[in-house]
């Protein structure tokens, strides 16, 4: 019998960015290898630091499809809703066609949904909000279509961990050694329910220390700079003016509208999928 394969697509998240190992990145998905079988797993981690959905579609599904995996991973979204560009639609329809194309060559597939980068970041309110509905409205996407598929889908933008700072690297975005290995053990519980998974758990224990205050500050006082200088020329006038319309709406009390124009924006998305797609992920 061959052994299993696993194929990991996504972002600086699945590359293993804040779980150092060596001269570069271990990550959950590298440790969920490890315990999907008792012998060794072919593993193959194809997630690129900055991608979006446009870039998994585009060059790592052809190559993610050519391992012939059993079990493909694609975890994106967070790098779209940080992007002037941000479109919802396309989107959706890029996943769509990332989850159709494993899904139909018989590998079992892995989704998540993610914490809002605004929050995590500790950005003022009025910049916040406006990040957190889009990464929402991702998020929103990514259940339907994992119901869709069938996919083994983990909520990660919810629980404990996220406000629990000894889970996270000095830059407050990624996991650190103690979060990633959280990932890889609640995805490896949700795997050993289905029998998929039969080789051992992920240890939660880190082998390194958490990173301190001390780190974190010196992180945003150096590299931290230059992300937010890298994002600004990008983002940052049009999250102004988002901003702005947040503090207008909640100035007249109305700001469920801005939640309303979310839901309308995610059912317009799912709407615009193919029609022989559209009834099961609604």
């Amino acid at each position: 019998m061959r052994r299993v394969r696993f194929v990991a697509l996504g972002d600086s998240l699945t590359e293993g960015v804040g779980d150092p190992a060596g001269d570069g990145w271990r990550g959950w998905a590298a440790l969920l290898a490890a315990g999907l079988a008792e012998e060794p797993v072919e593993f193959t981690n194809l997630a690129v630091s900055g991608a979006q959905t446009r870039d998994v579609l585009e060059r790592q599904l052809p190559a993610g499809l050519a391992e012939r995996p059993d079990v493909a991973s694609v975890v994106v979204g967070v790098n779209d809703t940080l992007r002037r560009t941000f479109d919802l639609r396309a989107v959706a329809g890029r996943l769509d066609t990332v989850y159709a194309a494993f899904t139909e060559r018989g590998a079992l597939l892995l989704t998540a949904c993610l914490p809002d980068p605004g929050t995590m970041l500790g950005l003022p309110g009025a910049l916040a909000r406006p990040l957190a509905r889009r990464q929402r409205a991702v998020n929103a996407v990514v259940h339907a279509l994992s119901e869709r598929y069938g996919a083994v889908h983990l909520h990660a933008c919810e629980g404990d961990w996220i406000t629990d700072r000894a889970m996270w690297s000095a830059d407050r975005l990624h996991p650190g050694e103690r979060g990633h290995r959280q990932l890889a053990l609640h995805f490896h519980a949700l795997l050993a329910e289905r029998g998929v998974a039969t080789g051992p758990a992920p240890s939660p224990e880190a082998g390194f220390p958490a990173p301190t205050r001390s780190a974190r500050l010196w992180w945003l006082a150096t590299a931290g700079t230059g992300w937010v200088a890298r994002r600004c020329t990008d983002l940052l006038p049009q999250l102004l003016a988002l901003a702005a319309g947040e503090l207008r709406h909640r100035a007249r009390g109305t700001t469920a509208r801005l939640d309303l124009r979310t839901s309308a924006a995610v059912s317009a998305a799912l709407a615009a999928l193919p029609t022989a797609q559209r009834a099961d992920a609604a």
